[in-house]
């Protein structure tokens, strides 16, 4: 027991020698080590936090305590890069099996500030319920008179987090929601009808945008380029994708990769629903909900 406390006492005296040590021979490098160590458990932190990974986060704490007490009495260990090279790789580890939420939040910390300040003016301008229902009525009506004429659409909803570049790709229309204006856009021989149509609150922003394809190879092979297209925007932005297929009119919904094919209308009007009611006040959300 002698030998055991003594051992403790001994390791507790060189971690103290090794903060004087440190202090007393800091350097300007040793501060920014520190933020950049500081500031890739934080990155990793916001991540798992933000899906909603908070056990998972715990145990990536868990492992960070446990690799400083192995660190702290382990006197091999004080003097390597082993608790380094231990951060590092849970770091990426965790990383990695959350890469599509990293791209979508890499993507909105680019989001531009004019896309930020359309973002609050969509916001402010959703409060009407009646203005909400009108919209999504139009919207899924659209969407199945295209579904039963075979006719290819791609509608993105956006909250104005979608890339600049995205929306300069295509042509901005600025014009108020309706069935005939949705169909006109993706009329088979109107010039737009092969880009993606991107709806912002109220308004149907642009048309004949070209977004990112997903790199994923899992998905069936009758998935062209519009699927292909609707699930890659999802991947990399806070978004929702509605997918009319050409061939068959089958009509999907996307959110962050996933694919719901075969959607009716109450499924559409579920996922509208929870694309528009987000920014409602919470009265309109709960008389719209007893209906």
């Amino acid at each position: 027991m002698g030998v055991g406390l003594l051992t403790a006492s001994e390791q507790i005296d060189k971690l103290v020698t090794h903060v004087v040590d440190f202090f007393t021979y800091f350097q300007v490098m040793y501060a920014v080590e520190i933020i950049l160590f500081f500031a890739l458990i934080f990155f990793v932190s916001k991540v798992l936090r933000d899906n909603d990974a908070t056990k998972l986060m715990v145990f990536y704490w868990a492992l960070i305590l446990v690799g400083g007490a192995m660190r702290i009495f382990d006197e091999a260990l004080m003097t390597s890069g082993f608790f380094l090279c231990f951060i590092l790789l849970i770091s990426a580890f965790m990383l990695i099996l959350f890469n599509v939420e990293v791209k979508k939040s890499l993507w909105d910390v680019h989001t531009s500030k004019e896309s930020i300040v359309e973002k609050l003016q969509g916001n402010a301008e959703v409060r009407s319920q009646a203005e909400t229902e009108r919209c999504i009525a139009n919207i899924i009506k659209a969407l199945q008179n295209m579904s039963k004429n075979n006719v290819g659409a791609l509608i993105v909803l956006s909250k104005g987090s979608l890339p600049k570049q995205v929306l300069q790709s295509g042509v901005q229309i600025d014009a108020e929601i309706s069935t005939a204006m949705i169909e006109g856009v993706f009329f088979p021989k109107a010039p737009l009808h092969d880009g993606a149509m991107v709806i912002h609150g109220h308004k149907i922003q642009a048309a004949g945008c070209f977004l990112p394809l997903t790199q994923k190879t899992s998905y069936p092979k009758e998935y062209g380029t519009r699927h292909r297209a609707g699930i890659g925007i999802t991947e990399v932005a806070n978004v929702i994708s509605l997918i009319v297929s050409e061939e068959t009119g089958i009509i999907s919904i996307v959110k962050q990769g996933n694919v719901t094919r075969y959607a009716d209308y109450d499924m559409l009007m579920d996922a509208l629903k929870d694309y528009y009611w987000q920014d409602m006040p919470l009265t309109d959300k709960k008389r719209g909900g007893n209906r």
